[in-house]
């Protein structure tokens, strides 16, 4: 049995690491070695608030300093959306696995760039949607697979929440800049959606309300599959805390409640037939934020492809920007 743990930096103080350090120190294949973060101070005081039993852990005030720290294997990377890319490619050319939060990039084109870094000095890449990693999906997909519901039609998907004022920093920047909505809780919505389709969306549609910023505060939209298949999307920092989708076929359709889990909640999915059958299943709990860094380290330690590959990622980029060109003109992107 190999018992060798990934050695983990976190580039950034970000407030996901409430979730993300503690899955790191719990595990069972990773261990947290060093954080950083511009703003002085801010590694260390994050890791004393959300890992302070960990020793040795080093702290720095420099992001360079920690991928240049030799220790160092892998990266988590939770920087502001538009610095993704960059540091992404950063960390790569210094030799390190990169583990980049949502959305990896704000445009194909550098995720285009990743992929060949990736390859070239062969390191481990991944997108961090850390929800596919929760068990309750992989339920979903069976009971698809199964034919219980039928061929998929339509999938709708919705995230919100009402944005506090301590995160008004998400609104600070105009959506090219990665500010807004779609690229903070737009891309679960896509994302999420894309799970259920064996083909690539070939057209979007969108509208959005904007702020004063340039960002957008509340977006829906409709993906179009081909044959007849569309994915409704709806996302918002204006309304009630929602994550969940639906997914309808020609026999059925089937919900899953909450996508966004805690590590204690029970997980509940729903689905029904035409033929009068009603079922509510309630799954273990489980934290996919830990799922995921077990995962991640896995994949870097053996060389087995990341669950979530640089095409899924690519896809999602790209249908997001349709999205956001649909939503600023008015008209129907096509994307083939």
């Amino acid at each position: 049995m190999n018992d060798r743990k990934l050695r983990w930096g976190i580039l950034g103080a970000a407030r996901v690491n409430e979730r993300l350090m503690p899955a790191i120190v719990e595990a069972s294949n990773a261990e947290l070695v060093a954080i950083a973060s511009r703003r002085p101070g801010a590694a260390a005081e994050t890791l004393a608030k959300y890992a302070p039993q960990q020793q040795g852990v080093r702290t720095y005030d420099d992001l360079d300093a920690l991928i240049d720290d030799a220790e160092v294997e892998a990266v988590y990377l939770p920087l502001a959306n538009h610095e993704h890319a960059a540091w992404t490619l950063r960390a790569i050319q210094r030799g390190k696995h990169v583990l980049c939060e949502k959305p990896m990039a704000l445009a194909v084109s550098d995720i285009e760039a990743i992929e060949a870094a990736a390859r070239q000095h062969k390191v481990t890449v991944m997108e961090g949607f850390m929800y596919r990693f929760h068990p309750q999906h992989a339920r979903v997909l069976e009971l698809i697979r199964s034919g219980t519901i039928g061929e998929i039609r339509s999938v709708r998907s919705s995230y919100s929440f009402m944005m506090r004022p301590a995160r008004m920093y998400r609104l600070a920047e105009n959506v090219e800049r990665g500010g807004g909505a779609m690229w903070d809780i737009g891309c679960y919505a896509i994302h999420s959606a894309r799970m259920f389709f064996d083909q690539p969306p070939v057209a979007v549609t969108a509208i959005a309300k904007y702020v004063e910023s340039g960002a957008d505060i509340a977006t829906s939209g409709i993906i179009d599959f081909g044959e007849g298949k569309y994915a409704h999307f709806d996302f918002s920092f204006e309304r009630a805390r929602r994550s969940e989708y639906e997914v309808i076929g020609t026999k059925g359709g089937l919900k899953c409640h909450t996508v966004w889990q805690l590590p204690g909640d029970v997980p509940v999915i729903s689905w029904w037939t035409e033929d009068g059958c009603q079922c509510e299943e309630r799954l273990p709990a489980a934290n996919h934020f830990r799922l995921e860094i077990e995962h991640f380290s896995e994949c870097a330690l053996t060389g087995k492809a990341p669950q979530l590959s640089l095409e899924d990622a690519k896809t999602n980029c790209r249908t997001i920007v349709a999205a956001l060109q649909s939503a600023a003109h008015g008209r129907t992107e096509k994307l083939i």
